[in-house]
């Protein structure tokens, strides 16, 4: 029997890549029912190897064909939440819009994914991790003036910026429906949430308290207490000794004087 917080709830998910498959993954750990709707020919999660495809159930559907539309419908009719991350209007065309499901389901959570919004001069352009980080600032910060932008993975993007700000508004719409008994669209971008993600360093440009070049601040390489050596056996050590207990200590292991934390 499915354990959780989440157990007792249905999601379907539209087979696709990148943050919606791991918002679902998400969904799954916490104890939903997660059915994944692939296409006819593609290969079950459960045998692609791909670990973020883990915990789903799946159903192989033709969705040129407007009976494989009606046996999505179906499902939407008791289902909890139905989540798609492809570009705008591609569900609409479909005849799986938010309008559609919820005329079946008035209860259904609807949960968008996409890069750039689902309107704008870029919503409808092709693009990745990379790209929408980058419009949003974020990955100008990271790295340094050698290296210039390094991106970190597609983890600030795809998945913090993305998906996680994805569950979250579910999440708040189940909890909301609670309430109502009417569910609503989540419309989760990913330079959205990875604007929202910045908003501590934003702060601390406000309070004159973060400079705009790589390795000049606090958090992002420039203190010689945060950051990373490499040691003489080829690996490196990450040092975190913000607070003047742990710089203490740091000192203190060292066998050195580093002075004040503020004095280099």
């Amino acid at each position: 029997m499915t354990c959780g917080p989440l157990a007792g709830f249905k999601v379907l998910e539209m087979a696709g890549i990148g943050p919606a498959p791991f918002a679902c993954m998400l969904l799954s750990d916490l104890g939903a029912d997660v059915i994944r709707i692939d296409r006819v020919g593609a290969e079950a999660p459960a045998n692609s190897g791909d670990f973020v495809a883990r915990g789903r159930r799946s159903i192989a559907v033709n969705l040129k064909d407007t009976k494989g539309i009606e046996v999505v419908l179906k499902l939407v009719e008791s289902a909890d939440v139905i989540i798609e991350g492809f570009r705008p209007g591609v569900m609409e065309k479909l005849g799986l819009g938010p309008d559609a499901c919820a005329a079946r389901n008035p209860g259904i959570v609807y949960g968008r994914m996409t890069g750039w919004g689902q309107s704008g001069p870029l919503s409808s352009a092709a693009g990745h991790d990379i790209n929408y980080i980058a419009i949003t600032g974020a990955l100008d910060a990271i790295g340094s003036e050698q290296s210039g932008p390094v991106p970190p993975l597609n983890l600030l993007g795809d998945y913090a910026g993305g998906a996680m700000y994805l569950v979250v508004g579910i999440l708040s719409a189940l909890l909301e429906r609670v309430h109502s008994e009417k569910g609503q669209v989540v419309d989760a971008a990913i330079c959205d949430g990875t604007i929202s993600l910045t908003t501590a360093i934003h702060a601390f440009k406000a309070m004159a308290m973060w400079q705009d070049g790589r390795c000049d601040n606090l958090l992002d390489g420039g203190a010689h207490f945060y950051a990373n050596y490499l040691c003489a056996d080829g690996k490196y050590i990450s040092l975190g000794a913000i607070e003047p207990k742990f710089y203490s200590l740091l000192a203190q292991k060292l066998e050195i004087d580093l002075g004040e934390p503020g004095a280099h």
